[in-house]
């Protein structure tokens, strides 16, 4: 009899980590349709821009949310790679597909070298690490030669994806770009769920006690790091290539900025909830353009009362209502 009640309860914690991993599966797959016949009433081009912007933000979210990191200058992964890839691009004329690598690997190169200053310090002087080597990388694209200056790299080629798929079909490009947020968005799922991904909220909740397990909490750190700095800069690239330029507005602080509130807005520590964050703040300056910089206020009024009213933030919310994670 006993033994029977002990299968039990630990069969009920086993049956509800199913159902949660069931409801996060359909969320996913009723955003993976919506995105797919998206272009049919909404404009392409500012779809990918919400993909794009939405795949930095749950890169960010995946070090912060999960990793319990804070960076302030998520915008040099996201820039650094947009510059790298529209080079590779424009001069070197590779093919589209080789840019986004080649740009993907200059943000895991510099993730680390930043992952590996960062780390060695917590809180709020982590974050002012990241804030200071993201000033310097704005600083170099601003002066270095190849990168153009305040003009930025523009006129980027498209190119044919493979050599076969012209990418200046908006609706080959959009597919491409559907594939990159998918296949990064359901990366950052398998880390989050693996065991990697458990430590690494191990030790965003105690570091000490994760640390007394046997854990090498620097390493888990480090691996975070690199993993949000390759998935930004794999956004940050094919951006480059979607709109065929590479400005300073993707390094500027002003960029890690945006991401943060993003990833606050709807939600931190969610999986969708920098998907959501990145729609509404993506779609708030697209409509609303036209009061020029008095976006930043709307966009800072939209905040405070969400941080009132949804401490959670928007996904946060819903899932507490819920009793799901999402």
């Amino acid at each position: 009899m006993m033994e029977s009640t002990a299968v039990g309860k630990a069969a009920a914690p086993a049956s509800k980590m199913g159902d949660e991993l069931r409801m996060q599966r359909i969320v996913f797959l009723a955003m993976a349709a919506f995105l797919l016949i998206a272009p049919s009433f909404i404009y392409p081009i500012f779809m990918m821009k919400v993909m794009l912007f939405a795949l930095f933000a749950c890169a960010f979210n995946l070090l912060l949310g999960f990793g319990g990191l804070l960076s302030f200058g998520h915008a040099m992964f996201l820039g650094s790679a947009g510059y790298a890839a529209a080079h590779a691009a424009k001069v070197w004329g590779v093919t589209p597909e080789l840019a986004i690598l080649f740009g993907t690997a200059v943000a895991v190169v510099l993730g680390l070298a930043v992952g590996l200053l960062a780390i060695r310090r917590q809180g709020i002087y982590l974050t002012m690490i990241t804030l200071a080597l993201a000033q310097m990388v704005y600083f170099f694209a601003l002066q270095a030669p190849f990168t153009g200056g305040e003009d930025g790299i523009q006129g980027v080629p498209r190119g044919k994806l493979f050599g076969m798929i012209d990418l200046s079909d908006p609706l080959a490009m959009y597919g491409v770009v559907l594939v990159v947020f998918l296949g990064g968005f359901l990366l950052i799922y398998r880390v989050v769920h693996s065991p990697f991904g458990q430590v690494l909220k191990a030790i965003r909740e105690n570091e000490s006690r994760a640390i007394s397990l046997g854990y090498d909490a620097d390493r888990y750190k480090l691996m975070a790091f690199v993993l949000s700095a390759g998935i930004a800069g794999m956004a940050g690239a094919t951006k480059s290539i979607v709109f065929q330029l590479a400005s300073l507005t993707d390094v500027h602080w002003t960029m890690s900025g945006e991401v943060v509130l993003m990833t606050l807005l709807g939600g931190l520590g969610t999986l969708f909830g920098p998907v959501v964050g990145a729609a509404i703040i993506v779609t708030m300056e697209n409509y609303l353009a036209q009061l020029g910089s008095w976006v930043t206020v709307a966009q800072g009024v939209v905040f405070v009362i969400c941080v009132l009213a949804f401490r959670r933030g928007i996904v946060g919310e819903i899932a507490n209502l819920i009793k799901k994670p999402l």
